[in-house]
């Protein structure tokens, strides 16, 4: 049986939670490797929503086991908040259907706060446009040897010793910033409010997903974000602080890569991002506001609007290859629907010469040129089609296209936010 990785191709906000509220149904678990509650997934199933930040998006199926594995970083309370939210929609989150690494870091409303005051006193042009949630200070505290995790919530009398060496840190910059310190006590009754809630689904995530792999059971790998705010490999420093690319399945999780079999690129039929950075393709005209309304482009976890601008092949086919792309799943086709013309970029040009990726440098990054090519647009409805017969010719010449320029095939195309409507190319749980 093959075990499958869905990431993001471009900055995230591909329609990765449809895509994969789609495969869940023929996995068995579905597993969340990295990111934390700034990430935000929108189901819509049988006419229901569901806003999913923290959770895998398989809980919302029955009969499927979800999976936060050691690479995410957890806010306990609205990881609790989140758990609350769907059980008021009929959906019970039990330890029958999740599982959390006890090895997994949490965060803390220190963590929240410190990434509050330094986005504040960033100077003009130098903020990241962080979600302020604390993603960043707590994967700062993960790789200092300093985080509090799930599994010290099981033992109150170390945990406090964990705590003072904690704050020894983060007092030391509060005092910098001109802020009160915090007590170790306010820390320990913050945890320890939530730790009857979260201890029940303690897991050895690593155990449990060699155990499920080794029965021949399938697996789905979660990504939050897209390869471009990787924090390794998007447009440094206006990333993430966690790895999204697919081979963080594997570290984030505790699982071989030799183990994952299948990776799937969501990828968007046009471009957004949300936040500060770097988009060479951005349309800051009428065509990026057709995108964006059309596209109902708002944040899931935030509400900010999002920029929106062509396809950029040149983006993702280096997601392509970063990722070890399998194929790739293509979203939002319909937004396209009703232009006459459709834009796509196919390199760039930066201090008079022709390049086919976007340079890791920030100010290379700033100056580079998109290089277009125009195929024209399509009239014809391309929503809630099922099979390539249902599409416009020129829309499946659009879609040809695109595979040519990013090296990668189309497994799945999605015209609707309803489950249902996707057409399915390749079977990504091949047997």
């Amino acid at each position: 049986m093959a075990n499958v990785v869905v990431v993001g191709s471009q900055w995230g906000d591909e329609g990765k939670g449809k895509i994969v509220d789609w495969l869940s149904e023929r996995a068995d678990l579905v597993v969340r490797f990295q990111g934390g509650h700034n990430a935000g997934h929108t189901l819509v199933i049988d006419g229901t929503s569901y806003k999913l930040s923290l959770l895998p998006s398989g809980v919302v199926r029955p009969g499927k086991m979800g999976v936060i594995g050691n690479g995410v970083v957890i806010d306990p309370h609205a990881l609790v908040a989140e758990i609350g939210r769907l059980a008021e929609q009929g959906v019970a989150i039990t330890p029958e259907n999740l599982r959390i690494a006890d090895n997994a870091t949490l965060i803390l409303s220190l963590h929240r706060e410190l990434d509050g005051l330094r986005e504040d006193a960033a100077a003009s042009g130098t903020k990241i446009g962080t979600t302020r949630r604390g993603i960043g200070p707590a994967y700062e505290d993960k790789v200092g040897r300093r985080a509090i995790r799930v599994m010290d919530l099981a033992n109150p009398e170390s945990l406090k010793g964990k705590i003072e060496r904690l704050l020894t840190h983060h007092n030391a910059l509060r005092r910098g910033l001109g802020e009160t310190e915090i007590s170790d006590v306010a820390i320990y009754d913050e945890l320890m409010a939530v730790a009857d809630q979260i201890l029940p689904f303690r897991e050895t995530v690593w155990k449990l997903l060699d155990e499920t792999r080794r029965a021949g059971k399938r697996i789905l790998f979660e990504g939050a974000q897209g390869t471009l705010l990787d924090i390794d490999h998007g447009t440094y420093p206006f990333v993430t602080s966690s790895n999204t690319v697919a081979g963080q399945a594997a570290a984030g999780s505790g699982l071989g890569p030799g183990s994952l079999d299948f990776v799937l690129g969501i990828t968007k039929a046009y471009t957004t991002r949300v936040g500060e950075g770097p988009f060479p393709t951005e349309q800051e005209n009428e065509i990026g506001q057709f995108l964006g309304e059309k596209g109902r482009e708002f944040g899931t976890v935030t509400g900010r609007k999002r920029r929106c601008g062509w396809f950029d092949a040149a983006l993702v086919r280096q997601s392509v290859s970063t990722n070890g792309i399998t194929g790739i799943a293509l979203t939002k086709l319909d937004v396209l629907d009703g232009l006459d013309e459709i834009k796509i970029c196919t390199g760039y040009k930066i201090d008079g010469q022709v390049i086919d990726h976007l340079p890791a440098s920030q100010g290379q990054q700033a100056r580079v040129e998109p290089i277009y090519e125009t195929l024209p647009g399509w009239k014809e409805p391309t929503v809630g089609a099922r099979t390539w017969n249902d599409l416009p010719a020129q829309a499946i010449k659009y879609v040809r296209h695109v595979e040519e320029l990013i090296g990668a095939p189309v497994a799945m195309l999605s015209t609707s936010p309803e489950r249902d409507d996707t057409i399915l190319v390749a079977d990504p749980f091949h047997d």
